[in-house]
């Protein structure tokens, strides 16, 4: 694919057809853009254009586009649109972590307005959850996006539950494992799962060596414990061991960042 260069006349090109609101040219002029490059045009656009722009592409995208967006930008662009159309054109199709983040930044009004839009109810309720824990904690940055089985399932059974739960995920870096109680006990590898014979209960091969954080552990602390143990992930439970949800190394990046930047800054 041949590099997008982002010239004066690119996006004097880009501003006469979203004037002139013709859509095809708009979107070949984007279509082999990332939506983290999409996201810098924004700013350089008229307020008014930037939600006519972003109307344009499926969800997916404008899902991805509006994350890449600064807050400040992000802000003023949902300002624009109604709870229904930021319902079900953005927070519909992100991971429930990311809903948060976006929803996070409107008033309580608003917020609950686009909630009651949702018409994946499960998802409503994990976002209203997740909405309760401050930002700066393993609650606030947590997903509720996992694959979770029980110890009594067979493999045959365990297979089949982690089929259905995966199909909305991207990525799937851990399997946990808990009892009735949602307690978490450990973590199950997929080779493991894969050789062992179809009736054997998860409880006779599970790792119960599992690192995880709670929900009030400040976010340094998780960023700390995922760096040190050089983890794709870690889980979050209460205190009781129930499991809450989980947090990727994805997720915590930003933390990273802004420690080391504070470190080097003390240095």
């Amino acid at each position: 694919m041949e590099e997008v260069k982002i010239t004066k006349e690119f996006i004097s090109t880009l501003k006469k057809a979203i004037e002139d609101q013709n859509s095809k040219l708009t979107l070949e002029l984007l279509e082999d853009l990332h939506p983290a490059d999409i996201a810098e045009i924004f700013p350089i656009l008229e307020i008014e254009d930037q939600p006519y722009l972003i109307s344009l592409f499926d969800n997916e995208i404008a899902a991805d586009v509006l994350l890449e967006l600064e807050e400040d930008d992000r802000r003023k662009i949902l300002q624009l649109l109604s709870p229904k159309e930021i319902a079900d054109g953005f927070i519909t199709e992100m991971d429930t972590d990311d809903a948060v983040d976006v929803i996070g930044e409107l008033s309580r009004r608003k917020q609950s307005e686009i909630i009651s839009q949702l018409e994946d109810k499960e998802h409503a309720q994990d976002i209203v959850e997740l909405l309760r824990y401050a930002e700066d904690t393993a609650g606030g940055l947590m997903r509720k996006e996992y694959v979770v089985v029980n110890k009594n399932w067979n493999a045959i059974r365990a297979i089949r539950q982690m089929r259905r739960q995966a199909t909305e995920m991207e990525q799937v870096y851990s399997i946990y494992v808990v009892d009735d109680n949602n307690v978490l006990l450990g973590i199950l590898s997929l080779k493991k799962l894969l050789t062992i014979s179809s009736n054997t209960r998860l409880e006779e091969v599970y790792n119960s060596k599992v690192h995880y954080v709670q929900l009030n552990d400040k976010d340094v602390e998780v960023a700390n414990k995922i760096q040190k143990y050089d983890l794709m992930e870690i889980p979050v439970v209460d205190e009781l061991k129930q499991l809450h949800g989980v947090i990727t190394v994805d997720d915590i990046l930003d933390v990273v960042r802004d420690e080391a930047d504070e470190n080097y800054q003390l240095a």
